[in-house]
């Protein structure tokens, strides 16, 4: 299996991450990190997007890989088409995005657990990596909120 990683930052603060392989489709990819960049405040409500062809570029994908990503977006709600000029960040973005982030989350976490069946790991081992990693995490987290 080919594995094609590549992370860029885009303009307008999008993070550009897609892996060819990965069991998600590129165009999918491409449209989820425009989710996570509006729900996590990296967009907002009015920004323009980058063109369809810079994260095309930037991720080394063909633009007829990209264009259905942004055509879904618009789709949704969560971009608007300005004259058919350029694309912004919808203002019902709020309620769009309030229970997207968990169900990329899910989708995630689901071709994580499909990895480690095919591999034979064990609920527990999951169960017990994943508490770990969380204690780590949260042990960062307030670690640099103290200022640590």
């Amino acid at each position: 299996m080919r594995c094609l990683t590549v992370t860029q930052v885009c303009s307008s603060a999008i993070i550009c991450h897609v892996q060819a392989g990965n069991g998600i489709a590129i165009y999918d990819q491409i449209g989820r990190r425009v989710q996570f960049a509006s729900a996590n405040g990296s967009l907002v409500i009015g920004d323009r997007v980058p063109s369809v062809r810079e994260p095309a570029t930037l991720t080394a994908v063909n633009v007829n890989t990209a264009a259905p990503a942004y055509r879904e977006l618009q789709q949704h709600g969560i971009l608007n088409s300005i004259c058919g000029m350029s694309l912004t960040v919808s203002a019902d973005l709020p309620a769009i995005c309030a229970a997207t982030p968990l169900d990329m989350i899910r989708d995630r976490l689901r071709f994580v657990l499909r990895e480690a069946l095919s591999h034979q790991i064990s609920v527990d081992e999951i169960r017990t990596l994943v508490d770990n990693e969380w204690e780590q995490l949260a042990h960062r987290a307030n670690a640099t909120e103290h200022g640590e």
